[in-house]
């Protein structure tokens, strides 16, 4: 059934980039719905998915193995002859499992909304969608790549779109914003680009070799028994270099049995670096690269500026879903290839999250600008992102994706909210107004629902995520002993925190006498439209029905998060006892 839509989800909105730069000028006036079109139908396509994947099947969990993706596309992409080396293969592999169902998802919720406040767009609009959807396709290719090689081409890709859709389309200093963005994520990039080459060194397809050995004479004639055979072989040494096929697939660099002995990523190297095994090296390069991109304290500071300076429509896609690629690539990629290096530095990780917690609350609390607080906002409750992954525990991995798929909704109803504010005004200051609930009543009662879900209230999704995340972090000191009770203990502080900085802001902007300092945009400052209706409501709806309803969600997830933390854990633990032996 997922034959080519997967596809679709990626290559339509690609598809659509073109078409845009294609049509004539006369037709400038309708690209921004062409846009909403295109990806209303990319919408429809990852619905049509979600409504029939089987979360809790025990069969269909994806994570180990591809042959338990309920949705999978694969076809040999790449080949290269590497002479004496083997050979060397990047397949196109697209899956879906419950790492990645509710990013997709997301993805696809965000989008529209963001192409539908991008028709505020006035200037160089075929540029601006044509970029527009260009990051919309490559952005749902990062989550569904299951080939190293074709996600990070996804991922270096999408800084292209977001580099021009910032500095051409955003505020006075969008240069300085875009250019920072781009040097940050680069250096990230960078550091897993260098790994994943070290990995493409290290690990073999265990079903394409058996094909270059001649054991068998086709890739479905390939057997369990078969792959076991290659593998004994493998470790005896009976293999020649020149009949190792080397591989991207980020499934076979997750077993230690596909690694080719004394390789720089085996567990039996014993290559070093600084004193640490070059494994537990590797997983900090690639983890820092995707910390980056999430972002965690000290290596946020881009994202306040970024966010000051885009469009609306850029900002909700970049607190919406680019942030999540962060904390999506650490469980796919960093947790899932060195497990090991996960419980190594677990304490160091989380200690992270609660530093970015506390930090982003504090800043956010002295910050006068709507969009730089709800932009602290973000740093905040990413370390609630990370502090769940940390914990490795199946209520703290639930709740590290529950918050990021309900912290994309909410941050997308946010920054909506200030772009509201911002069109009708062009100042985003707090103290510039006050009592703004007598001039525009539907405007603060969606605020106040974004604000109040945002906080943490009960009944909203932002409370669901954020009490799983605090169950998995206090139980694994009773589990797996990585992450300490003192550090929960302390993590709730930023919930305090959180409902300070907003409740102020409420109380400033929307309670009290009506005041507005620049009174020549007082007749600009009506209430909602309906094209604000549309794209506010539905995000209100849906952090109100997850928080009531948080089982809509769980049961997407839950499957795979049993799996993945079963693993993480029980082969966290084996590899670390084969680094030491080694």
């Amino acid at each position: 059934m997922s034959q080519l839509l997967l596809t679709l989800l990626v290559f339509i909105p690609i598809f659509g980039t073109f078409v845009i730069l294609l049509l004539p000028n006369s037709l400038k006036n309708q690209f921004g719905k062409i846009t909403i079109g295109i990806n209303s139908f990319q919408l429809l396509i990852a619905s049509y998915l979600m409504m029939g994947y089987e979360g809790l099947s025990e069969k269909m969990n994806g994570i180990l193995s591809l042959d338990t993706f309920q949705y999978l596309e694969k076809s040999e992409w790449i080949v290269l002859n590497l002479g004496t080396f083997g050979r060397l293969s990047a397949d196109y592999t697209l899956g879906v499992d419950g790492l990645s169902n509710s990013m997709i998802l997301l993805t696809a919720i965000v989008m529209v909304i963001g192409a539908i406040s991008s028709l505020e767009i006035k200037h160089k609009r075929r540029g601006f969608y044509a970029l527009y959807l260009l990051l919309s396709g490559t952005i749902m290719g990062c989550f569904l790549a299951l080939d190293f090689f074709l996600f990070y081409l996804f991922f270096e890709f999408m800084l292209l779109p977001m580099y021009f859709l910032i500095g051409i389309w955003g505020g006075k200093n969008s240069e300085y914003a875009s250019i920072k963005f781009f040097i940050y994520t680069l250096v990230g990039s960078i550091f897993i680009l260098v790994i994943m080459i070290a990995l493409a060194a290290s690990v073999i397809d265990p079903i394409a070799t058996a094909v270059q050995l001649g054991l068998v004479e086709s890739l479905q004639q390939v057997t369990p028994d078969i792959i076991e055979k290659v593998h004994v072989m493998l470790v005896s040494g009976e293999i020649e270099q020149s009949n190792l096929v080397r591989t991207f697939s980020l499934v076979h660099m997750m077993d230690s049995s596909n690694y080719i002995p004394n390789a720089i990523l085996s567990l039996d190297s014993g290559a070093m670096l600084f004193g640490t095994h070059v494994r537990f090296i590797a997983f900090l390069m690639v983890f820092i690269g995707f910390a980056i991109k999430l972002p965690v304290v000290p290596l946020h500071t881009w994202l306040p500026d970024a966010h000051v300076e885009a469009p609306t429509s850029i900002s909700v896609v970049l607190a919406g879903i680019l942030l999540k690629i962060g904390g999506y690539g650490m469980l796919r990629i960093a947790y899932s290839i060195f497990p090991d290096g996960a419980h190594h530095f677990a304490w160091y990780i989380a200690l992270g999250g609660v530093i970015s917690i506390l930090y982003g609350a504090f800043v956010a609390l002295g910050t006068h600008n709507l969009k730089r607080m709800i932009a602290y906002s973000s740093v905040s409750h990413m370390g609630f992102v990370m502090l769940g992954i940390a914990s490795l525990t199946a209520e703290g991995i639930s709740g590290a994706i529950f918050q990021m798929f309900s912290h994309g909704i909410i941050s997308a109803a946010l920054f909506l909210i200030a772009g509201v504010l911002y069109y009708r005004t062009g100042n985003l200051e707090i103290e510039n107004y006050s009592g703004l609930s007598s001039k525009m009543p539907r405007y603060t009662m969606l605020a106040t629902i974004a604000f109040f879900a945002s906080l943490g209230l009960p009944g909203f999704s932002g409370f669901m995520a954020e009490l799983f995340v605090f169950l998995g972090a206090f139980n694994s000191s009773a589990v797996n002993n990585l992450v300490p009770r003192w550090m929960t203990i302390v993590a709730t502080l930023g919930l305090v925190l959180s409902a300070a900085y907003y409740l102020w802001a409420m109380q400033r902007i929307f309670l009290g006498k009506y005041y507005l300092k620049d009174e020549t945009v007082d007749e600009k400052l009506v209430d909602l439209s309906m094209r604000e209706l549309i794209m506010l409501s539905p995000l209100a709806v849906i952090t109100l029905v997850l928080g009531v309803y948080p089982k809509l969600l769980i049961n997407l997830i839950e499957g795979s998060v049993t799996v993945f933390v079963e693993f993480a854990n029980y082969v966290g633990l084996d590899y670390i006892k084969a680094i030491i032996g080694a």
